[in-house]
């Protein structure tokens, strides 16, 4: 901004661009709130099918998001507006001051008329008239005022060009839609960018020192989440440079210890979140990096020459900065496409992958936490933190049999186990869970359906282990719905309620040979049990409150539950005798932790007032809205004291045993499941004020829950191979 510009400044039109944009900032809150509590709340719980279901409910949700980052965008722009605008005030002001002390010691401040600006002294006191007074100054007044105002405009300059620059960013952040990037003022924003292009240098530099990385580490730290910061420090930094980057880093600085180790620790983990961060913008330097990344894939990556000829792919160095934050959908599509490809090229199957990526030397990309070499790991982790990108991924059925199927010959069980959790609840691993429940989509109940398949075939006890038991376990409970709906057969869609866009898809053979190889594993067992609780807890507990869900007796809907619980938690018991558990101490206690760990992982799920995938686990009406008693106690009543009786290893009536956590195993667990239904019902029954008698009821369950814990061993022999007695 040049002398006259400031000078002469009208401001009057971004006074009105403030104003303007300031009613913007109210109407599209008032449009947010709108689209939160109506468009979106009444999109969940509409009860769709075909492509409505698959199809408007997503753009629904997509569109509601659109309006929060529509107001979050406005917010900021009429922020960095206000901001400039009250900067170059006072910048003018201060200019006006600056002449108006230069005129008191006679000197002419004016205008050269390209930009720049004259300080001229007034009446020369040897020229001025006799008797005519002229202020008093000295030779070095007009040197201070020329620099003064050199000051005032360089300042004023930087305000103008950094909010241009500013609001040019936030703009190119998305080609479509907006951008979810909040600045409370122009200075803000513009330091964000300053930092990163300073950041970009270092990553450029290709042998920075420690105290460089650290410093980088402490900026990434600040702007992880920063989409200006982010976007300008990858797209500066470039992709072949971001992957040449690490691969040096790892290589110089291998063997690190102490605070050094955590230190490069800490900057891979920022490192993470700021590249996921930057491939969420649609700007140019964007697409140029991400097009970088994708092209020097297969591009062998050498580090310190003295460490070795060969270096990492540029897949391997990529999937290594991936762990942490989340990736744009469409970046992890392409990126997925192409690890994808080199992890099948063995023509020997999905035994054979991790030898894809072992033929390129040794390094240690990840500081110790494995190798970082199978670049499926990186890649998987980055999924889990996006459930729409999982789904998308997931939904090839090769993709799901292959991955699991790696996972027996590679250490990849984990973020391959967790990838699906999240593909299947639409819940991004260790993220927040949605504060609206979400039904399952057609897509992800025939990635379930594929997953057990996979495990429920001969040989796929072997993919259920300490690595993959977890997240099997919470896909389980999350289903709870449908595999009770498989396992009771046609006729009982009224009483197994839920809002499930297919509820009737699993197979009911493989549900049987699923839930017997999820038990083997003690954390996969646990939380199936809470899961199978908490949907039959809060099950009974709905049809009690509202017998109009079932045209039949409320009486046959319960016993129909209690049978259908006794048939999953037989065949759960049977799967753990017939692999002869024992009943070691050391048995009992690995059970017993189980059962805490999940524990704490379900009494967040129901405190939260969502399940495992949003409302999975809640009973609801086929349109969609959470029942009476689901809505009233399932999250402060009856499933939440089955999961606190569980947890806590209540002590069973007459006995020394706690539910579920005995070492007399089969027999203890038919008699921790059928208490268990007894006293939800009990609870339910005082509650609601039922006509229901009690001990009739408590007896009635005992039979049912009895026929079907018995009939999951005859069920079992006809759809499981087990061993001989």
């Amino acid at each position: 901004m040049d002398f006259d510009a400031l000078l002469y400044a009208d401001f009057s039109k971004l006074n009105t661009a403030v104003d303007d944009w300031s009613d913007m900032v109210g109407r599209l809150k008032d449009l947010e709130e709108e689209a939160k509590s109506d468009l979106k709340a009444k999109a969940l719980k509409a009860d769709w099918t075909g492509s409505n279901a698959d199809v408007t409910r997503e753009f629904i949700e997509k569109t509601a998001g659109e309006f929060t980052d529509a107001h979050t965008q406005a917010t900021s722009i009429r922020n960095i507006l206000k901001d400039t605008r009250d900067e170059l005030v006072e910048y003018r002001r201060q200019l006006k001051e600056a002449i108006e002390r230069g005129t008191a010691k006679n000197l002419t401040v004016r205008g050269t008329g390209d930009g720049g600006f004259t300080v001229t002294v007034n009446v020369h006191p040897d020229r001025a008239a006799e008797d005519t007074g002229v202020p008093e100054r000295s030779p070095q007044d007009a040197t201070d005022l020329r620099d003064e105002i050199r000051g005032i405009l360089k300042k004023a300059r930087n305000s103008d060009t950094t909010a241009a620059k500013v609001l040019r960013a936030l703009v190119d952040q998305s080609d479509y839609g907006f951008s979810d990037g909040y600045y409370k003022d122009r200075d803000s924003a513009a330091e964000a960018i300053r930092t990163a292009e300073k950041m970009a240098k270092i990553v450029r530099k290709g042998d920075p020192s420690l105290e460089e990385l650290a410093s980088l580490d402490h900026s990434l730290e600040k702007y992880a989440d920063d989409p200006l910061f982010a976007d300008r420090f990858a797209s500066r930094s470039g992709g072949k440079e971001t992957l040449q980057f690490w691969s040096n880093v790892t290589s110089t600085h291998a063997g690190a210890r102490g605070d050094d180790l955590e230190m490069l620790k800490s900057l891979q983990e920022n490192m993470s979140v700021t590249l996921a961060t930057a491939t969420q913008s649609d700007s140019i330097g964007m697409q140029r990096w991400e097009k970088e990344v994708m092209r020097e894939g297969n591009t062998a990556f050498r580090g310190d020459p003295m460490k070795g000829l060969t270096g990492p792919l540029g897949l391997q160095v990529m999937s290594s900065l991936m762990g942490h934050g989340s990736f744009d959908s469409k970046f992890l599509d392409e990126y997925g496409k192409l690890v994808w490809e080199k992890d099948r090229s063995t023509a020997l199957g999905p035994g054979h992958t991790k030898e894809v990526w072992e033929n390129h030397g040794y390094f240690d990309l990840v500081f110790g936490k494995g190798d970082g070499q199978d670049p499926v790991n990186g890649f998987m982790n980055a999924l889990s933190h996006n459930p729409d990108a999982a789904e998308s991924f997931f939904k090839d059925k090769t993709h799901t049999e292959h991955m699991l199927e790696s996972t027996k010959n590679t250490d990849r069980g984990t973020p391959v186990s967790r990838a699906l959790e999240a593909a299947v609840t639409g819940v991004p691993h260790g993220g927040e869970v949605p504060a609206e429940p979400i039904p399952h989509s057609r897509d992800q109940v025939e990635i379930v359906k594929n997953v057990m398949h996979v495990i429920a075939e001969p040989g796929g006890e072997k993919l259920v282990d300490e690595a993959t038991g977890e997240s099997l376990g919470h896909i389980a409970a999350a289903y709870m719905p449908e595999i009770n709906r498989a396992i009771a057969g046609r006729g009982a869609e009224t009483i197994f309620i839920t809002n499930s866009e297919a509820p009737n898809e699993l197979s009911q053979s493989d549900a049987y040979r699923f839930l017997y190889n999820l038990a083997k594993d003690d954390d996969a067992y646990a939380s199936v049990i809470y899961g199978q609780n908490i949907y039959t807890s809060s099950s009974i507990e709905a049809h009690i409150a509202n017998p109009d869900f079932y045209d039949g007796t409320t009486k046959d809907a319960i016993g129909t539950i209690a049978k259908n619980s006794g048939i999953i938690e037989g065949v759960m018991a049977n799967s753990r005798q017939d692999i002869e558990i024992g009943n070691s101490v050391e048995r009992d206690e690995k059970t017993n932790k189980a059962f805490e760990q999940q524990g704490e992982f379900f009494k967040t799920v129901v405190s939260t007032a969502t399940a495992v995938g949003a409302a999975a686990l809640v009973p609801q009406t086929l349109a969609g809205q959470v029942a009476a008693a689901a809505a009233s106690s399932f999250f402060a009543g009856t499933a939440a004291i089955r999961i606190d009786h569980i947890y806590e290893g209540r002590q069973m009536d007459g006995t020394d045993e706690a539910i579920y956590r005995s070492s007399q195993g089969f027999f203890n667990a038919e008699e921790s499941g059928t208490k268990s239904i007894q006293d939800a019902a009990d609870h339910a029954l005082e509650k609601h004020d039922s006509d229901l008698p009690p001990d009739d009821m408590k007896n009635f369950i005992r039979k049912e829950f009895k026929d079907g814990w018995v009939n999951s061993d005859s069920l079992l022999e006809s759809s499981t191979k087990r061993p001989s007695p």
